[in-house]
């Protein structure tokens, strides 16, 4: 399930931690829980995160009522809200440590819990089947004494999960091991207190406390293993808040003090040292540095900062000291906000696991039922030497033991959480398991031009007056019109005019014309400045410019007519230059199979000149910014899956509508809203590694399911005793819980080598060669 975005004032989500969870069926009972309260829009529980994230109308439902439900459900509700991070040093490290201790806390339990129990395991099977010559009147009440110390000391979780469960109508994970565990244990303890009964109704003198005593240590240490590896799956977190300064020095009333980082307030001048940490995001006010920007975008080399330019929180400075104002604080900074998308992520569903958590919600009771039936079965059917009572007793529980569903439960969120931290430390934000998953269909990538395969900060390349107007004055006129233009070509335009000292008169009656140009009054006359279609929608003859415009466009330039006064003055050249990196990504992403295009409301031989510098063969050229959408549209009509690449307000509608929407992380912060993917940085070699990223993960998500399901599939009728007929072969109960805790354990494992993915390598000019490979 996905949590939508709040649709109104009195929406509210929050994220709190659930206790009590054992496997994909006791996810689907809490989230049913959650959503049968009144007001509860959504609900999504995470088993690998322990946490449930829900989105709820806080006029009619609230916290504590969502308590109520889930402990009716048998789990519990954390009272403190798992908050995500404000990032502010004193109460965030506190939570993190308080929650990591309780973890390691776990953790230890455990461990003492498993070792003592094996350990005690393992003495009871050597006292019973190594010839000791110990009479059975003597040994069996020592062996009852020790099994029953371990049974409600070590087991008492187990009991107290499945108890719970009990009291409300349900079962779980911990149903099948305290109802395998009970039988066993319990039918030892009657054979040792009242032997003679056992006698008389015909019963077999075996006892079975080594084989409870065993599987609780077993079932432990699958546990136990299980925890540790979970707590690998956080790291990613843990290093991203790791990122952050701990204090700052600002600069008030003329004096510099270093204050903690929580006490920086927007608008404070904060200085930066050489070798310190950006504290805060901000735009440097004075002085001029190189910033290590590569733990949040994954960009090796240094970037060069100068006055007005934006700086991150927790990047480094390199060389220079500059004074910069402070603009985000606290949980506004870049690094809260990944933080926060990032532990939404890994707390997110893929669509696949929705199968595993529908077959988890009836898959304990069917193996409730078919324990019995297998007991049933056995009694009256089985004919041979053996006593039947034990044989029967041994498959029924043994059917119990081996048939956990907790794999199914962890495959997926696992391999989510991993994968989407291990893409944090390449600078991509993937945004949940539905994008991650998408990412892997896409064969077809749309990128935007401006901002996107270039650098979007074009310069003026040349300038042709006509009709008695100099240059000069053809550039005083355009840039006056274009003063306070926030589109690129129109900042390029004033920003070289002023670089010549023209000074420029008002602008009255500024309209812009959506995907042509703009018209202005400037001295008194009627201005033009735009594309032919401007033109000719004016009426105005454009002589032999034209020919000149195409000339400029097929040098690779974007060429803008001037017009004043209803009659042509002249082009203005204006060229945006490419990102070094923009051909690279291109080959790259070519070489993942992908079908590369280019969008731009560029003039067509502009588009087409461009486009063969960085390799890319098809061109939705002179497209205007309400037709982007159409044109992703039209691709899917073909039976494309479309990822659409962009950075501007303009192309969050084309974001919102393809199949994966990429956003440029130096775009807006609306386009990043609209994305599933967002660049921290600006290389778009970035694109190739999260959509590797993501056919690795989710080929590691297919691989948990899958053995999840076939040891399920083969084990059980193993169990069952399918082998006893043809081998004289019946699975031992222990060893069923070996298996059964393996399973969980090697899942979780398996997910775990995604921490070793690297970038993927390939081979120039040949497509379909990228190796994805982990390792």
């Amino acid at each position: 399930m996905t949590i939508a975005s709040p649709s109104s004032s009195s929406t509210r989500e929050v994220l709190r931690p659930v206790t009590g969870m054992a496997c994909a069926s006791c996810v689907r009972r809490v989230e049913k829980a959650l959503g049968k309260v009144a007001g509860v829009q959504a609900a999504s529980v995470n088993l690998a995160t322990e946490k449930a994230t829900v989105m709820f109308d806080a006029e009619v439902a609230s916290v504590e009522r969502m308590r109520a439900a889930v402990e009716k459900a048998g789990y519990s509700l954390g009272e403190q809200p798992a908050e995500l991070p404000t990032m502010t040093p004193g109460p965030v490290v506190s939570v993190e440590d308080a929650h990591d201790l309780e973890r390691q806390r776990e953790v230890d339990d455990l461990k003492r819990k498993w070792t003592a129990s094996l350990g005690a395991g393992l003495v009871m099977m050597a006292l019973m089947y190594l010839p000791l010559n110990i009479p059975m009147d003597v040994l069996a009440p020592v062996l009852l004494i020790v099994a029953t110390l371990v049974q409600f000391w070590a087991g008492a979780p187990i009991y107290r999960a499945a108890w719970a469960a009990a009291r409300h109508g349900s079962t779980n994970m911990h149903t099948l091991v305290a109802v395998g565990t009970t039988a066993a244990y319990g039918y030892s303890a009657f054979v040792t207190l009242w032997p003679r009964l056992t006698t008389e109704w015909g019963f077999p003198q075996h006892l079975y406390y080594e084989t409870a005593v065993i599987i609780v240590a077993l079932i432990l240490m699958g546990r136990w293993l299980e925890a540790r590896a979970k707590k690998q799956t956080g790291a990613a977190i843990k290093a991203l808040m790791g990122l952050q300064a701990r204090t700052a020095r600002v600069v008030r009333n003329g004096v510099e003090q270093d204050i903690p980082i929580e006490s920086v307030q927007v608008g404070d001048l904060v200085r930066v040292r050489p070798g310190e940490k950006v504290p805060v995001d901000g735009v440097i006010h004075e002085g001029h540095s190189a910033l290590d920007e590569s733990m949040l975008t994954g960009e090796s080399l240094p970037v060069d900062k100068d006055p007005g330019d934006q700086v991150i929180g927790a990047t480094l400075n390199k060389t220079g000291s500059f004074v910069f104002r402070a603009t985000k604080v606290g949980k506004d900074t870049a690094l809260a906000q990944i933080v926060r998308l990032v532990e939404e992520a890994q707390g997110s569903k893929a669509p696949m696991q929705r199968l595993a958590d529908r077959i988890s919600e009836v898959f304990v009771p069917a193996i409730l039922v078919l324990s019995a039936l297998t007991f049933v079965g056995w009694m009256v059917l089985y004919q041979g030497p053996e006593p039947r009572l034990t044989l029967a007793l041994q498959a029924a529980i043994a059917v119990l033991i081996i048939a956990c569903p907790c794999a199914l439960g962890l495959a997926t969120p696992t391999a989510i959480m991993v994968g989407t931290g291990k893409a944090a430390e390449y600078g991509i934000l993937i945004r949940g398991g539905e994008a991650l998953e998408g990412a892997r269909r896409i064969n077809t990538i749309v990128l935007d031009k401006t901002g996107t395969l270039t650098r979007g900060k074009p310069a003026v390349t040349g300038l042709i007056a006509t009709n008695g107007i100099t240059e000069s004055e053809l550039l005083r006129l355009a840039a006056a019109a274009e003063v306070g233009s926030e589109h690129p070509l129109g900042e390029a335009i004033v920003a070289r005019a002023r670089e010549q000292g023209l000074e420029l008169p008002p602008a009255e009656h500024f309209q812009a014309v959506s995907g042509r140009g703009i018209q202005a009054l400037v001295d008194g006359r009627e201005l033009l400045l735009g594309n032919q279609k401007m033109m000719e929608s004016y009426g105005v003859h454009l002589d032999g410019l034209v020919q000149r415009a195409d000339e400029l466009a097929r040098a690779g330039s974007t060429p803008m007519y001037v017009a004043v006064a209803g009659q042509a003055a002249g082009l203005v050249a204006v060229a945006d230059t490419l990102k070094p990196e923009s051909r690279d990504a291109v080959e790259q992403l070519h070489a993942l199979g992908l079908d590369v295009w280019m969008l731009t409301g560029d003039h067509r031989a502009t588009a087409e000149t461009i486009a063969r510098q960085v390799g890319i063969e098809h061109v939705l050229a002179e497209v205007l910014p309400d037709q982007k959408t159409d044109k992703v549209r039209g691709l899917q009509a073909e039976g494309r899956s479309v990822a659409m690449v962009g950075d501007g307000i303009n192309d969050a509608p084309a974001l919102a509508q393809a199949d994966l929407g990429v956003a440029i992380g130096t775009g807006t912060d609306v386009a990043m809203a609209a994305s599933d993917i967002t660049l921290i940085g600006g290389d778009l070699r970035g694109i190739v590694i999260g959509i590797a990223l993501s056919r690795k993960t989710v080929g590691v998500i297919k691989q948990g399911l899958f053995w999840a399901f076939a040891y399920n599939v083969v084990l059980i009728p193993i169990a069952m005793g399918l082998l006893y007929p043809l081998f004289g072969v019946l699975l031992n109960p222990v060893l069923a819980a070996a298996a059964m805790a393996m399973s969980s354990v090697s899942v979780v494992t398996n997910a775990l080598r995604l921490r070793g993915f690297q970038r993927p390598t390939y081979a120039a000019g040949m497509r379909g060669t990228v190796n994805i490979s982990p390792s």
